[in-house]
């Protein structure tokens, strides 16, 4: 087995997390992304606590997993019981994998005071527990919970825990910060200490750490015991666990392997990073982190001129790492912060033509942005709109439809009727609808408008919609900015629309939507060979 070993628990202490619910079905879907990442153990749950994860583990030995074992969880005996009649015990024993994990008490305040059972009898309970697992040929792991608060109450005990706990054959010895609360030289010491201990034993086990993020540290300590000699790193993707979450891998990983230069992931995989990192949180019904380290949307976003300007000469100056290499991307904003490199910058991306003055150009759009984010107007979050502000400013916007008219009725129903006139080459078009709200109203008169003349339209879906107050000091008279992001199913785009009006906001947000869409589809049509890269410069995907 290789030197570091990756061990996930987003399906069991990860799940934990409030607000999450798996089915088998979700956590089956989670499993195969895990083993397509390449981590070396996958924590499926714990067999007998419920039917779910008794059916997870039935459908989950059914799986061809390439890189990856699966590792049932449990608990030791029962306190004054029988090895042999212990329900846990046997229920793990039942989910038929290779490798079972169990936890037992480490620190003497929970021996005394959760189990209330003598000290004597809490070391009996671990040896004894994987001792009869051992005899059913299981690598047995052994989670000492609360390690680090033992190791500091009373360390003579904490330590001689996990000693029988390697004596009695645990293939790991899982040294877990279980209230999060530890800081990175504390677990160092902690993790030095418990190694000088087992090495003295006549079974050698790997040392594994386990912790949580309750200090905000979870990945520093994992790193931290990994500096102190833990070789088996446990922990969830994204962080998600209970509380404030466990450690969190994707962090760990592009930390072992860029930063330490180890090998964690087969070959290649580390690319695999951001894209299974959203998929996990897609299946979570989770809405993906934008600033989380290396995998984030806005991870090696520049937004002020100077970064900007600095990054196109050399991406090293503002990002530490390539972002390539986790399978993400470096992206250029567009805000009242930027600078003419900004706008020069994706100008370029785009392949859109600034004239032959180019800077100049770029000096007057980013006077119009300020004036225009003066108003309220967030560009930075909204590049589609941005995009078609540009083409405005330089006349190369294409007209896809003109407004002639529009008016929104609502009522008590909780229904709204729009009624939209448009012109479409040359063509007035009147059409009305219904829908769950103004903004759903407008947006399907419009569709209907032109679903004959671009049936592209069909393919867009409006997937997220905000609403934001500015200025509320001015109450009901105060400037409302609409946020809107479509999708095609293959790249997702952001618009925005300000107005104290609501209706107005929201329907230059909604026809920038459009609008932008029919563009990308016209670009499509007479394809640059740097399409593809342009779109996922600015656009989400």
């Amino acid at each position: 087995m290789k030197e570091i070993q990756i061990y996930d628990t987003t399906l069991r202490d990860g799940a934990q997390m409030d607000g999450i619910s798996l089915s088998v079905d979700d956590k089956l879907k989670i499993t195969q992304l895990l083993d397509e990442l390449g981590v070396d153990f996958i924590e499926g749950g714990w067999p007998g606590s419920n039917p779910k994860d008794e059916e997870y583990f039935k459908k989950a030995s059914q799986l061809n997993l390439k890189n990856s074992k699966l590792a049932a969880f449990g608990s030791t005996r029962r306190a004054n019981s029988k090895v042999q009649n212990d329900i846990v015990l046997n229920a793990l024993l039942k989910a038929k994998t290779d490798y079972i994990t169990i936890v037992g008490k480490n620190w003497d305040m929970h021996v005394d005071i959760a189990l209330n059972v003598s000290k004597e009898e809490n070391l009996k309970m671990i040896s004894e527990s994987i001792e009869y697992l051992k005899s059913h040929n299981k690598k047995v792991f052994f989670d000492a919970e609360h390690y680090f608060d033992g190791f500091k109450s009373n360390p003579e005990y904490s330590l001689e825990v996990i000693k029988i706990a390697c004596e009695a054959g645990a293939d790991a010895i899982v040294l877990c910060d279980t209230n999060g609360g530890s800081l990175p030289h504390e677990i160092k010491k902690g993790v030095e200490k418990a190694k000088e201990i087992i090495g003295n034993t006549k079974n050698k086990c790997t040392l594994g750490i386990h912790v949580h993020n309750d200090g905000e540290l979870a990945v520093a300590n994992s790193i931290s015991a990994f500096e102190g000699g833990a070789r088996q790193i446990q922990g969830t993707i994204n962080g998600i666990g209970e509380r404030c979450g466990n450690a969190n891998l994707i962090s760990i990983i592009a930390n072992l392997e860029l930063k330490y230069k180890e090998k964690v992931l087969p070959d290649s995989n580390l690319a695999k990073l951001t894209l299974i990192s959203r998929q996990i949180s897609d299946i979570l019904n989770l809405n993906p982190d934008d600033h989380q380290p290396y995998v984030g949307y806005c991870a090696f976003t520049h937004k002020g001129g100077l970064h900007a300007s600095a990054v196109k000469k050399d991406s090293k100056t503002y990002e530490h790492i390539n972002p390539e290499s986790v399978g993400n991307t470096n992206r250029v904003v567009i805000s009242e912060l930027s600078g003419v490199s900004n706008i020069l910058t994706v100008a370029e991306q785009y392949q859109i033509d600034l004239g032959d003055k180019p800077n100049e150009t770029a000096k007057e759009v980013l006077k119009k942005i300020k004036e225009l984010e003066h108003k309220g107007y967030q560009f930075e979050g909204a590049g589609a709109s941005f995009i078609l502000l540009l083409l405005e400013l330089l006349n190369q916007k294409p007209k896809f439809f003109e407004l002639v008219d529009y008016r929104v009725l609502s009522s008590s129903k909780q229904l709204a009727e729009a009624t939209v006139r448009i012109k479409v080459k040359g063509e007035v078009i009147h059409s009305a609808s219904l829908g769950v709200g103004p903004g759903n109203a407008l947006d399907n008169a419009l569709r209907k408008a032109l679903n004959h003349y671009y049936p592209a339209l069909k393919e867009f879906q409006l997937v997220d919609f905000k609403v934001r107050i500015l200025d509320s000091h001015d109450g009901s008279s105060a400037k409302t900015r609409v946020h809107v992001e479509t999708s095609d199913g293959n790249i997702n785009w952001d618009t925005v629309g300000v107005s104290a009006n609501i209706i107005d906001a929201t329907w230059q947000a909604i026809t920038d939507s459009i609008e932008y869409g029919l563009w990308l589809k016209s670009r499509q049509e007479n394809p640059a060979e740097s399409l593809t890269k342009t779109i996922q410069s600015i656009a989400k995907y």
